[in-house]
């Protein structure tokens, strides 16, 4: 089934890897963003403006293909970025993690990769409103939603019940397990480390005002004792000055690396978990099915066996595609954590190397002013 999806459309006519959100542009109230891709014929690139509602309208798209396509069934769908909000109050923020601080660097980088992902999907990049999203001038469809796409999924009061049912298969109900630890554990890591940000941010703004409270010294006059006082104040003035420009880039750094890759992850466990879900909730539709099928009296036996069956054949569609996407999820999940150490490292080192150099040329200044 999954390869009768594959062949209902095309390939891209462009590199997912090439895919960049490369600019935010405000106009009031209103925001966009720059969404530039590679043609596969080399032929120069795709420029098309988006807002977070093209966004979600995509996502959304994506989500309810399933309802049509049975080889959408299992699918893990990349996680979209919370809609962004400025002067996001604490409450807020918890909410949204490391892009709620509204920087948009990594927030751009948060919608490029989920665009990277849907176009290097083998399944979802078939879907052809993706090439539109991606290549037409016009704006794509709008898809106003009350509430979260994938709430409507696993929220539902009447089902929660399901999600401790017990898996028929080791590996499903492993991964099942294994979800759930991993989701918490990274849920609190992103808290953590937003709680670090926000300290260094601090720190920062602690640095640059002690910075301007020293140049509140600063005297004019000949007397010499006034001009060495001032002249360290300056000089002091300086060095805390360079003190909120390192940690500024620290922590930026963190956002752009670390945070970021943490961010996704979260986002990508409970992508997973919503998958499980809707995996379990088929387990249980089937084994009911079977346990109706056994009680249905000569009359009903017939209509039974075919809703039996028709059920099985539903939770091994979803049971053969979550498999091999959820070893993708894993060699995913790796790679852009892997990148995100990398960087950060690259980064951390680059800032400590001019940090360094700048503290190399104050030490150098405070020698002079002492002779």
């Amino acid at each position: 089934m999954m390869e009768e999806v594959n062949e209902a459309a095309p390939a891209l006519s462009l590199h997912p890897h090439s895919i960049k959100v490369s600019e935010v542009l405000k106009d009031g109230d209103s925001i966009t963003f720059l969404v530039v891709s590679q043609k596969v014929s080399g032929e120069g690139e795709h420029h098309v403006i988006r807002t977070y509602s093209d966004f979600e309208w995509l996502q959304y798209h994506l989500v309810t293909q399933e309802e049509d396509a049975p080889g959408m069934e299992g699918v893990i769908f990349p996680p979209l970025p919370q809609k962004a909000q400025s002067n996001a109050s604490a409450k807020a923020l918890r909410q949204l993690g490391i892009l709620g601080l509204v920087q948009w660097q990594p927030y751009c980088k948060g919608l490029e990769i989920f665009l990277q992902q849907v176009a290097a999907h083998s399944t979802l990049s078939k879907v052809a409103t993706v090439e539109q999203f991606l290549t037409s001038l016009d704006p794509p469809g709008k898809q106003r939603l009350s509430r979260s796409i994938f709430s409507r999924l696993s929220h539902a009061v009447a089902e929660r019940r399901r999600e401790g049912h017990k898996d028929v298969d080791e590996f499903f109900q492993t991964e099942r397990d294994h979800n759930i630890l991993l989701a918490e554990c990274t849920k609190a890591a992103v808290q953590s480390f937003l709680d670090l940000v926000l300290t260094e941010q601090k720190l920062a703004v602690a640095y640059g005002h002690f910075s301007a409270a020293l140049q509140v010294f600063v005297e004019p006059g000949d007397d010499p004792d006034k001009q060495a006082f001032t002249k360290t104040c300056v000089k002091l003035s300086e060095v805390f000055d360079s003190m909120k420009k390192s940690m500024t880039n620290v922590y930026e750094n963190n956002v752009n690396t670390i945070g970021l890759g943490l961010d996704v992850d979260s986002r990508y466990q409970e992508a997973e978990k919503e998958m499980l879900f809707k995996r379990t909730c088929k387990l249980v539709n089937m084994e009911q099915a079977r346990r109706n099928a056994e009680k249905a009296k000569p009359a009903k036996k017939e209509a039974m066996e075919e809703a039996k069956h028709a059920a099985e054949d539903s939770f091994d569609r979803i049971s053969e595609v979550a498999r091999v996407e959820i070893k993708h999820l894993h060699a995913v999940r790796l790679e852009i954590l892997q990148k995100s150490l990398i960087h950060w490292c690259e980064k951390q080192l680059e800032t400590a190397k001019e940090t360094a150099e700048l503290f190399e040329q104050h030490l150098q200044a405070f020698k002079e002013l002492a002779e």
